[in-house]
């Protein structure tokens, strides 16, 4: 190898430690290598017919932030004022184990439009 590469490699590699990464031999990849023990797995719990605040305060106790909100009319509205909202929906369905960051859809519609 010339000098030129050997003084390269060692100023990346210098680099990488610096900024917390760890130099990769080469012929190896970045990848980390594959665990034996899976992520672990969250219950879906039910928020049916709770207000909309509630329910996203239910599925962030459970550990599950990744929220999506639907109006379940159709018509697209945002659901600003969240407890004037009712839960008429959800997916996935309660119960269901799904990772920590799985995008959990909430469908909801104004109080009293039921």
């Amino acid at each position: 190898m010339s000098r030129a590469i050997v003084t390269t490699l060692a100023v990346v590699s210098f680099a990488l430690v610096a900024c917390g990464g760890s130099p990769v031999a080469p012929g190896a990849t970045s990848e980390p290598a594959p665990s034996s023990t899976s992520a672990a797995l969250i219950k879906v719990p039910d928020v049916s017919g709770m207000n909309h605040q509630d329910a996203q305060d239910a599925m962030q106790k459970a550990g599950l932030y990744n929220l999506r909100e639907v109006d379940g009319t159709g018509q697209g509205r945002a659901l600003v004022i969240d407890r004037n909202w009712v839960q008429t929906g959800q997916d996935p369905a309660a119960g269901t184990e799904v990772p920590a960051d799985a995008v959990i859809t909430l469908t909801a519609v104004k109080a009293g439009e039921r």
